[in-house]
């Protein structure tokens, strides 16, 4: 038996996982899977050649330009491909720093995802000035905070459209606005977003927004960026003429092709996610809080993706959690992936002030439409239990505070 054979059988099977997790990565479509593989296999060629074969794959390209395009309601020359999210979102804010020198000055949040987050410390390591802007006890932004924070020396506002870890939405329509107002360039990380509640950019004022196929049931390694078709930009790649030059490199086919799929497949299922997926997580999260007590929910309860619900339970460390959960093949996480292994609580909670004691017991679970409601019945017997159990070592942490309404 060879090293993949014997990786293989040491996996879990599918069917034994409770994956409640899936604001970290989502299962893939199999329509997605059959849509690309000729991609990998029968249809190799270079969408750059200038013969038949590699027109082929080049068309294919276009319609998966086409479908990211209808998903999100703007034109297909306004998408360019990128290898993920993060990318998407460094190429927007590089773009804005380059287009004009005198204007080296950045508004963001204080809840942002690492790949802004840690790019604005870096303009700020390099001569650039950051002004963060805080939220509420909910995860709010005050709209005129922010507006006040927009200077001469400005060159993009950029703030997510839907936190990865309470799933809180920002009002980005009115951000985008405020923007406009002020002649600054608006970015928002929709990564989270996309394929889990309506977008129509046409009617929008948004210059650029990142997406990442991963999050909307497509493979890793591919996610794209929209440009406002009347908004500069300047690449940070440079080299070919791919991507209507503003991204150079020779183009990830079949997982752009993947993502053009998952894209259509996530168009047809957007009622699905409002509806079945939203009922689970708040089935999900009522009988979490009949069955266990001093257990709070992290952030607006209106305000927030459909799939998304991020928990805290009074007298446990959530690390201790995780690994009890994992013993019963129960996926869900203590904040985002990319902060894993990281012993410090949430920056994303504390940013919110809440109490410490919440931010150490906190836990994110996020659904998808491959979800059933047996994987719900399977966690509210296995969550509690494990609570339970983790409170009896330490009984004397628990502190009561106000019901959570």
């Amino acid at each position: 038996m060879d090293q993949i054979d014997k990786l293989a059988a040491s996996m879990i099977a599918r069917d034994q996982i409770i994956y409640l997790d899936n604001n970290a990565t989502t299962q893939l479509d199999p329509a997605v899977i059959e849509e690309m593989l000729p991609y990998l296999t029968e249809y190799y060629g270079n969408p750059s050649s200038g013969y038949t074969f590699g027109a082929q794959v080049r068309r294919a390209i276009d319609l998966a330009r086409e479908r990211v395009a209808a998903l999100l309601g703007c034109e297909p020359g306004e998408i360019v491909f990128t290898s993920c999210g993060t990318e998407a979102n460094n190429a927007a804010l590089n773009s804005a720093l380059q287009l004009d020198p005198a204007r080296q000055h950045v508004v963001t949040t204080a809840v942002e995802h690492s790949a802004t987050r840690r790019h604005c410390e870096t303009v700020a390591k390099r001569g650039g000035s950051v002004t963060v802007v805080g939220v509420d006890s909910d995860g709010n932004l005050d709209l005129e905070e922010l507006e006040r924070a927009i200077t001469p020396q400005t060159a993009i506002v950029t703030a997510m459209w839907a936190n990865n870890e309470t799933g809180v939405l920002f009002p980005v329509e009115k951000i985008a606005e405020v923007a406009r107002r002020k002649r600054v360039l608006f970015h928002t990380d929709a990564i989270q977003t996309v394929g889990k509640i309506p977008i129509r950019l046409k009617d929008s004022t948004i210059n650029s927004l990142a997406l990442s196929a991963h999050k909307l049931h497509g493979p890793k390694g591919v996610g794209a960026l929209y440009v406002n078709k009347r908004s500069a930009f300047k690449p940070s790649l440079i080299g070919g003429s791919q991507e209507n030059n503003r991204r150079a490199g020779t183009e990830n086919v079949a997982s752009i092709v993947a993502l053009g799929k998952a894209a259509e497949c996530a168009g047809a299922a957007l009622a699905e996610e409002n509806n079945r997926v939203r009922a689970m997580r708040d089935r999900f999260e009522n009988g979490l809080r009949e069955r266990i007590p001093n257990t709070f929910v992290n952030g607006d309860l209106a305000a927030r993706l459909p799939n998304t619900t991020n928990l805290s339970f009074a007298g446990i460390e959530s690390d201790a959690a995780l690994v009890m959960f994992d013993r019963h093949q129960l996926c869900c996480s203590a904040g985002s992936a990319c902060r894993t292994g990281s012993l410090e609580a949430s920056y994303v909670l504390r940013a919110m002030n809440l109490p410490a004691e919440r931010t150490r017991g906190s836990m994110r679970f996020s659904f998808g439409r491959f979800n059933t409601d047996a994987d719900v019945d399977k966690a509210l017997e296995i969550i509690p239990a494990v609570i339970a159990k983790l409170r009896a070592m330490a009984p004397a942490t628990v502190t009561r505070e106000p019901a959570v309404v």
